[in-house]
């Protein structure tokens, strides 16, 4: 009776397995039906060989593995042309004849392309591009641009400082310093790059980008600077209009902030420039003489300016983002616009 039930196994497996013809599904269904680790029928015949009386176990034994080779053997067949099927069948469902597919195009940040715009900008106006580093010391970050000891912006609730007295900068003035300790003038450069204070809400961020000028040479007066800054926001804003205003840097004296007629309401007063008609762009004005000083350059004989403004914020006027932390979010649908 026994050895009955293994052909009745048998012949069962063998229609089943005719029944799924050359598809990959079924033949996995038939697997798992007839040699399934935890279900299948081989499991439940091999533990009928535990019953049985010992003079019927040899030939019950030696039965039941040749049905497991013949199972084994069957579905690696089956499993092998039903992947060969498969594999046609999709290769008969491409068409060479259609187009490639295209890949998808990548697009520059909203902020890498107000860089290179207003570096642009400065590049036909006669000044080069500097660079330096993000970690700085204590004398080129404050003590060098005239940022005294008990200056609020030294406070650490501020500024990032390290274990070392190091710091991550807090604007890109430093540079002009490093320029100015190594460079006798006339000097013209602009300084892009990122800075770090501590700060975050819709219009700050911890890290964010800034692009600072300077120009040394004698002779300089602040209608140069005037002149300079209203040609770089005219090409930069199209059609504003300009003012500045008293102000106070600690590196500039005297200083001055510098506004644009804002490009939402064109000056009639909105939201974004909190009723205004004005929104503040960027800070300028004429170099301390002490600053001079420590840098090594004679305040006797040279003058010269310098302005600073965010490239983000700019990128958020530019384009209408609403939030600064959608900049660095690395949500594609933002970036994607500027593909």
């Amino acid at each position: 009776m026994t050895l009955e039930r293994l052909e009745e196994a048998r012949r069962a497996f063998l229609s089943d397995l005719e029944q799924a013809g050359g598809d990959a599904g079924a033949v996995e269904e038939v697997r798992i039906r007839y040699a399934g680790r935890r279900s299948g029928m081989l499991q439940e015949l091999t533990a009928v060989l535990k019953t049985l009386p010992n003079e019927e176990k040899r030939d019950y034994g030696r039965e039941l593995n040749d049905l497991k080779k013949l199972i084994e053997e069957k579905l690696k067949e089956a499993s092998g042309g039903a992947s060969a099927g498969t594999a046609g069948r999709r290769r008969a469902a491409i068409d060479v004849t259609l187009p490639g597919r295209r890949p998808r195009r990548g697009a520059q940040h909203p902020v890498h392309l107000v860089r290179r715009r207003i570096e642009a900008i400065f590049l036909s106006m006669g000044y080069s591009v500097e660079d330096g580093p993000e970690i700085e010391d204590d004398w080129h970050n404050f003590e060098a641009l005239n940022i005294p000891p008990d200056h609020p912006a030294r406070d650490d609730q501020d500024t990032f400082y390290f274990t070392d007295g190091h710091v991550l900068r807090t604007h890109t003035s430093p540079v002009q310093a490093r320029v100015m300790e190594r460079q006798q003038p006339p000097i013209r450069i602009i300084v892009p790059g990122r800075v770090y204070r501590r700060d975050s809400d819709l219009r700050h961020s911890p890290m964010f980008h800034q692009i600072e000028g300077l120009l040394v040479d004698e002779g300089i007066t602040f209608g140069h600077l005037k002149a300079t800054l209203e040609t770089f926001l005219h090409q930069l804003f199209v059609g504003v209009d300009i003012r500045f205003r008293p102000s106070y840097f600690p590196f500039t004296e005297p200083s001055a902030e510098v506004d644009i007629s804002c490009i939402f309401c064109n000056g009639s007063g909105c939201g974004v420039c909190s009723r205004s008609g004005w929104i503040e762009i960027l800070g300028s004005g004429m170099v301390d003489p002490r600053v001079f000083e420590r840098v090594g350059v004679d305040p006797e004989r040279y003058t010269g300016f310098a302005f600073g403004l965010g490239i983000d914020r700019v990128a958020m006027l530019l384009y209408g983002i609403p939030d600064l932390r959608l900049m660095f979010s690395g949500d594609q649908r933002l970036t994607r616009q500027f593909a």
